[in-house]
């Protein structure tokens, strides 16, 4: 049982996991060489830099608002920590004849050549106000995180010291402001503004990205916990509070329900846009940087780079040198997790929370396809899914038809492609005013018409036809030629 005044450990570590993934977001990207031009110019979300830079970029921003609706107790006490990445400049010394160390663009020791690198390391803040103080005006809390310099000796094959790793940090400084405002209405629920700001001040001129980000706080985001009360889900709120919801202000950072299905005590703002209760996928077998990718591609691709790849990438960084010591020792079953998983089943008019994960977003995701494996499967249980549409006599993509402009359009129907506006890809506009033979209609469990099509001058058209690829537009999105 959870001692009065906390938020059930289960809850935090859970919402914690899916935080560090946050954390290393695009920290580093495959081939994980220092080399890569996508690790020399590197780009994570929600890096704060400091108010200088605005002259640089200003659409760089210096400080983000997360604002939710909640309901708590009048003597609830409110925790936000504030999550970030300090970066931490790795340089390299050789050591001279007398005893002298100078700067070097690489220095090889013991079979492995150390360059210079910008590293990271973990912090965060952590401020705690009772509800009586947020109301009347609310709570600005400073708070400074040192810099300093560290050095690590390298040895040659003798044991002689023949360098040096020098890593500096600036010091940083931010402010966490955090402050509630009472809603109208019989409810009593409260609007929770929680805004962390960096105020760190350069002692030179900023020229260049490279030159602010030792005093950015790099993938900022925040868990807030309030022991005893409800936070209201900011995608799906109950009716009465939607208008409040939709009026609430967040800038760089999306606030969602944390830890498992269930709790309501933490919310997890994050400058990536998740949906509430965020969760890793069980199928990873750990951190590859790229949360939201696919583990089987990154890994497989990894898993193909050559020794003398991997080991500059073992000399780029410590995380680095960790996933491919791990990923060279992954065994065969664990490759084989990866291949797929059904997330979505489950008993016709069930909850969705009858199986694990189900609308729930999923982190170092895996392709979502996996044959039943167990007898708490819904489809091994001899439960038919909430809806096949191989059983489901309703509908028949090869017979059946939708009328567009007067005319049946069915399958064997020819039609003019004309993309709509509210499609996102810039390729379709390629597609504009081609001709397709129309290969199926279908209709979705929303009542949706999609209109499965084969391009007529496309010459991979048969290839695609022969593995069911192909492009899919509304009804409103072609037009009939002739009759069908």
């Amino acid at each position: 049982m959870t001692p009065a005044g906390q938020v059930d450990p289960a809850c935090t570590g859970h919402a914690r996991q899916v935080a560090d993934a946050i954390l290393f977001e695009g920290y580093l990207l495959y081939p994980y060489r220092a080399s890569a031009q996508k690790n020399q110019e590197r780009f994570q979300f929600g890096v704060l830099m400091p108010p200088a830079y605005r002259s640089v970029d200003e659409h760089e921003p210096s400080g983000t608002q997360t604002e939710c609706i909640l309901e708590c107790p009048a003597d609830a006490q409110l925790t936000t920590e504030a999550r970030f990445l300090q970066l931490q400049r790795r340089s390299v010394q050789a050591r001279s004849a007398d005893g002298t160390f100078t700067a070097v663009g690489s220095l090889q020791a013991g079979g492995v050549t150390h360059t210079p690198f910008d590293e990271a390391a973990e912090r965060n803040y952590r401020a705690t106000a009772p509800l009586s103080e947020l109301l009347s005006g609310g709570t600005e809390t400073p708070f400074t995180i040192p810099g300093g310099t560290d050095e690590e000796d390298v040895a040659g094959p003798d044991g002689q010291v023949v360098g040096r790793l020098v890593r500096r940090r600036e010091e940083l400084h931010g402010v966490l402001r955090l402050s509630a405002e009472r809603l109208p209405g019989p409810y009593g629920a409260l609007r929770l503004r929680v805004v962390l700001e960096n105020r760190t001040q350069p002692a030179g001129p900023l020229a260049r990205r490279a030159d602010g980000l030792p005093f950015a706080l790099v993938a900022a985001h925040s868990l807030i916990t309030v022991p005893g009360g409800r936070f209201l889900s900011m995608t799906e709120p109950p009716e009465w509070a939607a208008a409040e919801v939709g009026a609430c202000v967040n800038t760089g950072t999306w606030p969602v329900l944390g830890g498992p299905e269930g709790c309501t005590e933490l919310m997890l703002s994050s400058p990536v846009i998740l949906y509430d209760h965020p969760e890793i996928a069980a199928e990873s077998a750990g951190q590859l940087f790229d949360s939201t990718e696919i583990d089987e591609i990154l890994t497989l691709r990894t898993l193909t780079l050559t020794d003398a790849e991997k080991q500059e990438a073992r000399s780029t960084d410590p995380r680095a040198a960790d996933l491919m010591d791990r990923l060279d020792h992954l065994p065969p079953e664990m490759l084989e997790r990866m291949h797929g998983a059904i997330r979505y089943l489950r008993p016709a008019g069930g909850p969705a929370g009858g199986v694990p994960g189900a609308g729930a977003a999923r982190l170092d995701g895996v392709p979502e396809f996996r044959e039943p494996a167990g007898p708490g499967d819904p489809v091994v249980a001899g439960q038919a899914p909430w809806w096949d549409p191989g059983q489901d006599r309703s509908v028949s993509p090869e017979t059946d038809h939708v009328v567009i402009a007067g005319v049946r359009v069915a399958r064997g129907s020819k039609v003019r492609m004309r993309p709509g506006q509210r499609r996102a890809d810039a390729q379709d506009l390629f597609l504009a005013g081609r001709t397709a033979l129309v290969e199926a209609v279908l209709f979705d469990v929303d009542g949706h018409v999609h209109l499965a099509v084969r391009p007529d001058d496309d010459p991979a058209a048969e290839l695609h036809a022969a593995h069911g690829r192909f492009l899919y537009f509304a009804p409103d999105e072609v037009e009939p030629i002739g009759a069908s």
